[in-house]
């Protein structure tokens, strides 16, 4: 009996910590970007699902940017054709596109169903919606690697009618350029745009990786906050490699442009979203503005 009461008291003392947090972001907009294990794992795209529903029924309005990288391959190999990639980046032909768009889109579907699943209504679309997102023709090391769009406007409106109306949008990163093409574009780009476009007050990369480490092979060098000046700093200094450097330029680039905190999340953690969110501790690495960087010299409680 006494067990079950600390269990309880327990249960009490996670909703009051995480009281001030709902409050501080009621109303507030959450772009999440989904993608990686926690997205190719059904119990934890479950988990990701639930943590989002329930960010939206405190009073949040999160939208949903998602990727779909892994799927896409996945069919791209069952035509026939080879993954290839330049710069990180998938080399889009024709025939491609078309599978992308096709994966993107029973990916979309596939999320709406599972939120609405949890009583909350949502929506899907792609950058193709109202407008979205626009692009130009990306380039990658100087080469030409099809139809992957570069973003050159976000054409909001249609994500703000949406939240009015107390949708969850669930965005397909796939844009047209101005002559009405279909582009594949990078769903980190995508969610970054998307972000800054709608003055979110917290951007959320879902990654493979636990967060930022200074040296990633010595695990000592964690960095759970810092400063977007600090880390424009660590990417000067060449100490940031691989699949963060352009995760890490995009957190730096949408801090830089009115989102008020970044973080970097291991979505393979159940419940990554509601740990970093509502406890005081949080998990991952949070990126802020400069003028927030006294919380890291004084130890405040993140926000």
């Amino acid at each position: 009996m006494e067990k079950d009461m600390e269990a309880v008291l327990r249960k009490a003392e996670i909703l009051v910590e995480a009281l001030p947090y709902i409050q501080k972001f009621n109303r507030k907009i959450i772009v999440v970007k989904y993608g990686g294990s926690a997205m190719s794992d059904a119990e934890l795209q479950k988990n990701v699902i639930k943590d989002v529903t329930l960010l939206k029924l405190v009073g949040f309005k999160p939208i949903i940017v998602h990727g779909g990288g892994k799927e896409i391959s996945r069919w791209v190999g069952k035509v026939g054709k080879e993954a290839k990639f330049v710069g990180g980046l998938r080399v889009t032909d024709e025939e491609t596109m078309e599978i992308a768009e096709m994966v993107l889109g029973k990916v979309s579907k596939d999320l709406v169903t599972m939120v609405q699943e949890l009583g909350v209504k949502a929506v899907g679309i792609s950058g193709k919606d109202g407008g979205l997102l626009q692009v130009k023709k990306k380039y990658s090391q100087g080469q030409d690697i099809g139809f992957v769009g570069e973003i050159t406007q976000v054409n909001p409106k249609v994500l703000y009618d949406l939240l009015e109306k107390d949708f969850l949008p669930i965005v397909a990163p796939i844009g047209l350029d101005d002559q009405f093409r279909t582009y594949n574009i990078n769903a980190d780009d995508a969610a970054c745009a998307i972000a800054k476009a709608v003055h979110a007050e917290k951007l959320a990369f879902l990654t493979d990786v636990e967060g930022l480490y200074r040296d990633f092979n010595d695990k000592s060098t964690f960095v759970s906050k810092l400063t977007a000046s600090q880390a424009e700093n660590l990417i000067g200094d060449g100490l940031i490699g691989g699949g963060m450097l352009p995760k890490l330029n995009n957190c730096t680039d949408a801090v830089r442009n009115g989102v008020n905190r970044v973080h970097i999340l291991d979505g393979r953690i159940p419940h990554c979203l509601l740990l970093e969110i509502f406890t005081n501790k949080g998990i991952g690495t949070a990126i802020l503005a400069d003028e927030d960087g006294q919380e890291i010299t004084t130890g405040q409680e993140k926000g």
